[in-house]
């Protein structure tokens, strides 16, 4: 879960090397994604869309599993 989301993150920033996830156990399990504070507006997007799909991928992902995910955007 943690590596999907570091790639789909990496993917749409321009400063890569700058993002982390921190995973915390429990259920839900949550992701935390922290990236540059200038590539906050392309993780987030207009109106919170990307962010809303990013999110929609990763429970979807999940689900699969048989797992719970939350995932914030931390600044």
């Amino acid at each position: 879960m943690k590596e999907l989301l570091l790639y789909i993150a990496r993917n749409l920033v321009e400063h890569p090397e700058q993002v982390t996830v921190e995973a915390f156990e429990g259920d839900p399990m949550t992701l935390e994604l922290r990236v540059a504070p200038e590539d906050m507006g392309k993780v987030i997007g207009r109106g919170g869309r990307i962010a809303k799909e990013i999110r929609a991928i990763m429970k979807s992902v999940a689900q699969r599993q048989g797992v719970r995910v939350n995932v914030e955007i931390v600044d």
